[in-house]
């Protein structure tokens, strides 16, 4: 690899050992590809920065000479000032430092070193790439630079003429000026002459200045020991030599710098994005990707577009919401269960046993009069319509990700990644390359990668049933509970007590195991996320892209096990193999198994989704928020003796926190999580788009707050897409029909009502002369003897009951009959019908999102246009460029042979 000795990466990083020490790795240049910086003499040689003072410049980028910008900041604590560590721990770091520091200035970087002015033990080392440092890297990273200004024409769009009203939206361009756009293509030192250099300082904008940078020090080696060579300024962070390792932000971000050639993009940022009062407008999406790059950028495109997308997903449940409410009057079989003469009479079997009592079923009355409002018409109609919604969603995205690529220039990211330092430091297997017949080094062998994989993957395995463990934890609290909550709640036989006539067992019982459910949640996912981080180590992917891609699919599994396993126990599972009053069944041969209100679970899954979905959206943005403020309040404080003393930039971004590499991995995780339950469990609770919009325009802020005012600067990074996320939200958008037909057939009693009202409300099994909800409740409740009551510790623990018989959920025949306590024929209706449902509505809508997915390409019409207009553009100036430079060459050749012939013919000849 050029500027560095290519066998840096290609052995095994150790652990760092206080006890014993190795040989200070200085590099020598003139064994590398390239060698244009000069090179040490000797090993013992060491070139080290020079100390400057803070020139009283507190917005100044650059260093004391006011030419050199700063592309990168290293912190470190002096040694010879530490007080508590041992005096040779500290001179073994500082020797490592020094190597270290040493080989980035042979490597072409320039340093400059200043002292803090608060902590005088703190030294900040400003690193400044050259340009032909620059240059060199650009094409080795392949970066995309200009060209020639783009002179496309854009399209008039449909939407000109609601150009007042979309204004209002959109970020003054007065304040931040929309970029010049460019025909770009990968950087060639001998091609220099084709790009668009109008002045070198600013060729290469900061964010690019930092990548490159960045990808030095991430490959510049400080040490080796027993033939293994360490390098990577993370490697040196880690081990506490340096203390951290940023870019610069540009300015304050509460006021504009003083420097007249800053740009205070910090600070259009804080005032465009991130306060408060552009909440309603758009987000500057250029100005976030020339900023923080476009990984950062394509996050929040992402997220602004799903929240766009969520307010019709919203406005629609919102809508169906109002259906349930207002028709919740005439809700037939809910009065039935009001009324006095009816709900009033029937006397409802004990759901425990021994000690729980009989009740009457008016006492759910109120928890019957809430399930009316979700557990209506506009229920199917909501959940048909997300199935398309979600369809339509992820369509459009890779329509608007496309224009993204073309306008961020991601189209043709011919920057080949490079391997991680991690998985080249490990690579001592040598092999045959089976295309190049080349030898190449690999980390492991095949029998080797294979344990490897066969220990992650059970290591995977046995987390998630430690999580299932977890959820059958909560469901023995549940079934063990509600005996309590039924002895202690029912004691009051009249229903007029304020408690007893809102709170039910069933909901005493569902909110309390809510809530220990989402404590244990939040409690496993601090645990898991260790634990996924150190099975994605070990597993030892590749490149960046594959460590994300593969700790992506590992979190997310923890933590769709984690999140949606107690709504799919609910949802599918409760009250559905109950048995019955004269044969129950038990849970793990011990606790009997928990029943459904009589109107079905379809509430308590509300409630469920209410407050994991409420709880964690309020947790995380409550820490997201008071988490990195506090730590910075309490790292200001610390410091306050130096309060009133002007510090310089790199002293003021040192004190905010680092954002970490996997920073943006947990805000998509939230998200994911969250679209998980706007589309898996949206039957049951069709306000849940409405309260991910609300957050999400809340996060959208939050998040733009704590980059700009909380963290450092990231180091820019390319990315072309979301990456793994996007197939993960096609698996949900798939499974999603499958769970909100089945919460309709099996977790709502809507099939059950549209049954009886088809068929069994006339003759020849009802009563009525037309069709009717009369009478559901009565044929939904079967019959049973109490003289038939079983228990396992005595023959009938009812005997001498006042009550003859009582009611329960099922659909039974009644006893006397030839065939009691089995499953009536109404029964078989239901399960038929519940059947036809799914398989109907499962068609229907996959159908729909398949015709959806074929008629809208991936990428529009006019996006392939410009793609191809600018890639032919682009070859045509590079090949003209080039043949103008061969014809240069080929006249001036000519002119030489034609004046040397001419020499020859007017030389005299010699007798």
């Amino acid at each position: 690899m050029p500027m560095m000795t290519r066998d840096v990466l290609l052995e095994m990083e150790l652990e760092e050992d206080d006890e014993e020490d190795g040989d200070i790795a200085l590099e020598n240049l003139e064994q590398t590809n390239v060698s244009g910086f000069g090179s040490l003499k000797s090993q013992q040689d060491l070139r080290t920065p020079e100390f400057e003072e803070f020139n009283g410049k507190p917005d100044s980028l650059y260093f004391n000479d006011g030419q050199r910008r700063i592309d990168f900041v290293l912190v470190y604590e002096d040694e010879s000032r530490k007080e508590t560590n041992k005096k040779g721990s500290n001179e073994k770091q500082r020797r490592k430092r020094q190597a270290y520091e040493s080989n980035l200035i042979c490597d072409g970087l320039q340093l400059e070193a200043t002292r803090s002015l608060v902590d005088d033990k703190l030294v900040f080392v400003k690193v400044h790439a050259p340009w032909e440092v620059l240059c060199t890297y650009a094409e080795i990273m392949h970066i995309k630079l200009p060209l020639k200004p783009n002179d496309l024409k854009t399209r008039s769009s449909a939407f000109d003429n609601f150009n007042w009203f979309t204004k209002l939206l959109q970020v003054d361009e007065s304040i931040i000026k929309p970029e010049q756009e460019f025909f770009t293509a990968p950087f060639e030192k001998n091609r220099m002459n084709d790009f668009y250099i109008q002045d070198r300082d600013t060729f290469f904008n900061p964010a690019t200045r930092s990548r490159i940078v960045y990808f030095i020090l991430s490959r510049i080696m400080y040490q080796v020991r027993d033939n293994v060579k360490k390098f990577g300024i993370n490697k040196l962070v880690n081990s506490g030599i340096y203390k951290a390792a940023f870019p610069l932000h540009d300015c304050n971000f509460s006021t504009p710098s003083e420097d007249l050639s800053c740009p205070n993009e910090r600070y259009l940022l804080y005032r465009e994005w991130a306060h408060p009062r552009s909440i309603y407008k758009k987000q500057p999406l250029d100005l976030i990707r020339k900023y923080y790059g476009e990984k950062i950028g394509i996050y929040f495109a992402w997220l602004g577009y799903y929240t766009q997308m969520l307010l019709l997903a919203a406005i629609v449940g919102v809508a169906c919401f109002l259906y349930g409410y207002f028709t919740e009057d005439n809700c037939t079989w809910s009065k039935e269960v009001c009324d006095p003469n009816i709900g009033g009479q029937i006397i409802m079997c004990p759901q425990c046993d021994n000690e729980c009592p009989f009740w009457s079923l008016n006492v759910t009355c109120e928890s019957s009069k809430k399930l009316c409002i979700f557990d209506s018409f506009g229920t199917l109609v909501f959940a048909v319509f997300m199935g398309v919604w979600v369809t339509l969603f992820l369509e459009f995205w890779k329509r608007r990700q496309a224009e993204l690529e073309y306008e961020w220039d991601t189209v043709e990211l011919q920057q080949e990644e490079q391997a991680r330092p991690e998985y080249e430091a490990r690579c001592t297997h040598v092999v045959i390359n089976e295309i190049t017949q080349e030898e190449e080094r690999v980390p492991f062998t095949t029998w080797g990668k294979c344990i490897r994989v066969t220990l992650c993957a059970s290591a995977v395995f046995f987390w998630i049933l430690l999580i299932i463990a977890s959820v059958i934890g909560i469901i023995v609290y549940r079934l063990s509970v509600f005996v309590i909550f039924s002895v202690n709640l029912r004691k009051i036989s009249n229903g007029t007590d304020p408690i007893q006539k809102y709170v039910t067992p069933q909901m005493a019982t569902s909110i309390t195991a809510s809530l220990i459910s989402f404590i244990i949640i939040m409690i496993l996912n601090t645990i898991y996320e260790k634990v996924a981080i150190m099975i994605t180590n070990f597993e030892l992917p590749r490149t960046q892209t594959d460590y994300e891609n593969s700790l992506t699919m590992k979190m997310f599994l923890f933590q769709f096990v984690n999140y949606y396993s107690s709504c799919f126990y609910i949802a599918f599972f409760k009250g559905k193999f109950v048995g019955y009053p004269g044969d129950p069944v038990y849970w793990l041969g011990k606790y009997r198994n928990e029943e459904c209100d009589p109107g079905g679970c379809l509430l308590e899954l509300t409630t469920q989704l209410i407050i994991i979905m409420g709880g964690k959206a309020i947790w995380n943005n409550i820490q997201e928020v008071l988490l990195p403020w506090v730590m910075n309040v309490f790292g200001r404080c610390r410091t306050v003796s130096g309060a009133e003393k002007i510090t310089p930039r790199w002293e003021q971004d040192y004190h905010l926190q680092p954002m970490g590499k996997l920073g943006l991995f947990y805000e998509y995780l939230e998200m994911i999580i969250q679209f998980g339950f706007v589309t898996l469990f949206v039957a049951s609770f069709p306000l849940a788009p409405l309260l991910a919009l609300v957050n999400n325009i809340l996060e959208i802020r939050v998040d733009a707050w704590k980059l700009t005012t909380q963290y450092r600067r990231m180091v820019p990074e390319k990315a072309q897409d979301i990456g793994a996320w996007q197939p993960i939200m096609q698996g949900i958008a798939i499974l999603a029909v499958v769970t909100n037909a089945m919460i309709i057939a099996f977790t709502s009693d809507m099939i059950p009502r549209l049954v009886y009202y088809w068929s069994f409300s006339i003759p020849p099994y009802g009563d009525h002369l037309d069709y009717s909800m009369e009478g559901y409740i009565n044929i939904s409740l079967s019959i049973f003897n109490t003289a038939d009551f079983k228990s396992r510790v005595k023959e009938n623990p009812y005997a001498g009951s006042k009550y003859d018989t009582c009611r329960y959920r099922d659909f039974r025949y009644p006893p006397g009959h030839p065939q009691e306590y089995k499953h009536n024929i109404y029964y078989w209706h239901v399960i038929a019908a519940k059947l036809a449902f799914i398989i109907v509505m499962e068609h229907i809508i996959y159908s729909v999102k398949f015709f959806i997915s074929y008629t809208i390409p991936d990428v529009s019409k006019s996006t392939k246009s410009k793609i191809k207009r600018e890639k032919y553009l682009t070859q045509k100036l590079l090949h003209e460029n080039h043949l103008k430079d061969m014809t240069k060459n080929i006249g001036v050749i000519a002119e030489k042979m034609i004046g040397a012939v001419v020499d020859n013919n007017l030389r005299p000849k010699s007798d």
